[in-house]
């Protein structure tokens, strides 16, 4: 990531601004109507068109938050899975075979005269692979299960989970246990940004240049997690709440941390505004802790021992605003973490404490847009900046490790049914970092990052 105690130049950020105003001005230029596509394995199951659930595939509409809410059920016969024919089978398969380009501006090279170089790589690849089954086990118990691989074929499981719903014939009550995504409406899984460094939100997964934690014990919000969910929502999803306790550690299987968990709160309500479409408005919080200490064995820490538990927190509001074909969503986030966690010290002491060491906190904000051309066509925009509020270690740059990243790009869809999915998906991204790079014992330097991708997106 990137630089310090910079306020001049930046070319990065002019050819940001300017790629925003082109990008804006090209939603002006085009027309048409409403939305597209759908996971097709439900599409299937209830004969109906993707675009009933989806504005565009895999971003969901109100009706697919509602559907999604209760369980994967709309209320009738065919939510049982003894009422299914027997052709159907609910399972569907996700991957995009692509070309990218991926450029870092500062590299050290032992080759380069001045022992920096920029470096570009650039080729046709394949993503992960995505097997997604889903829907009922009985009337009113749902499940989700993800196995999914790199592109090298490693398999792990993304996501499985098993839910009792409408418990006490309400949808007030809700629960989900198991690997799930956090209750963000702002769905990191149902993104439509694809490439390396535009795929991922900068938002949910930062974490400062200077924390040790980092390296060690990553964490990010959109990541799934391992736990249990009681979730509940009104009939047609407008008022939403849900609340988690989860393992602290990331969603890794086997325990590797300790003994302890995290709490994720989260609420939204949405209102209608003329002829505008569904407002939504809501907040979340993420009270975490992680271990500073671990007992060794041989000398070795002991898997799932951890001690000396240290906190984090993660807290939000965002907007999710439609003005009919433009949908724009806006986020703030203020995020802090314990100083043992930011500088690696251990509790009890046998790591000491840094000298007037702090704890690390930090706000980010984000700007997304949609703009849905006509039902096959929507063009997609992101900008995110993260600025450093309280540095760890207070003789830093106080902007060390600030980012800005701006991502754009389209989904074109050439045909809509409900047997699969796919989209044609250009994309160009670009991330700077302030202080990310440093030749040798020369002052931290700014470094950035880009991604330029056109992928084939299917679903089946």
């Amino acid at each position: 990531m990137h630089t310090r105690n910079v306020r001049g130049r930046r070319p990065e950020a002019a050819r940001c601004a300017w790629s925003l105003v082109l990008f804006t001005l090209a939603l002006f230029l085009v027309s048409t109507s409403p939305r597209a596509q759908a996971i097709p394995a439900f599409a299937r199951k209830y004969g109906l068109p993707c675009s009933a659930c989806h504005e565009a595939w895999p971003k969901l509409n109100n009706f697919g938050q509602v559907f999604k809410d209760n369980g994967y059920q709309l209320g009738n016969d065919k939510d049982a899975p003894i009422f299914h024919e027997p052709a159907y089978w609910p399972v569907s398969f996700r991957m995009t075979p692509n070309w990218h380009r991926e450029n870092t501006d500062k590299v050290l090279v032992d080759q380069a005269a001045s022992g920096v170089q920029s470096i570009t790589t650039h080729g046709f690849d394949l993503s992960g692979l995505d097997i997604l089954t889903a829907g009922t086990l009985n009337k009113n118990i749902s499940f989700l299960m993800v196995p999914s691989a790199d592109s090298t074929g490693a398999f792990h499981f993304e996501s499985v989970w098993v839910r009792f719903d409408n418990l006490l014939k309400t949808s007030w009550l809700n629960v989900k246990m198991g690997k799930f995504e956090l209750d963000n409406v702002f769905s990191e899984k149902r993104n439509l940004t694809l490439s390396n460094t535009g795929g991922p939100y900068q938002i949910y997964h930062y974490q400062p240049l200077t924390d040790v934690s980092a390296g060690t014990t990553p964490f990010g919000i959109g990541d799934n997690q391992l736990g249990l969910e009681v979730m509940g929502h009104s009939k047609n999803s407008y008022t939403r709440y849900s609340v988690s306790v989860l393992s602290s550690n990331d969603g890794n299987v086997g325990l590797p941390t300790g003994n302890s968990y995290d709490v994720f709160l989260a609420a939204s309500q949405a209102f209608e505004a003329g002829g505008l479409g569904l407002q939504r408005v809501g907040g979340f919080a993420y009270l975490g802790q992680l271990p500073t200490v671990y007992p060794t064995s041989g000398g070795a820490p002991i898997p799932g021992a951890g001690q000396g538990y240290k906190g984090f927190q993660r807290e939000g509001i965002y907007g999710m605003w439609y003005l009919k074909r433009l949908d724009i969503t806006t986020m703030f986030t203020h995020n802090s973490e314990s100083k043992y966690l930011a500088t690696g010290a251990a509790a009890d002491g046998s790591i000491p404490l840094p000298d007037n060491a702090r704890d690390a906190s930090w706000n980010g904000a984000l700007i997304e847009t949609h703009f849905t051309v006509n039902p096959r066509w929507i063009l997609v925009n992101r900008y995110e900046a993260i600025r450093m509020s309280q540095q760890s270690d207070p003789t830093v740059p106080s902007n060390l490790g600030d980012i800005d990243a701006l991502t754009f790009g389209t989904r074109y869809y050439p045909f809509m049914h409900s047997r699969d999915g796919f989209a044609i998906h250009p994309e160009y991204s670009i991330l700077r970092t302030r202080g990310n790079f440093q030749n040798g014992t020369g002052p931290l330097q700014d470094s950035t990052t880009s991604s330029l991708f056109l992928g084939f997106d299917f679903i089946f």
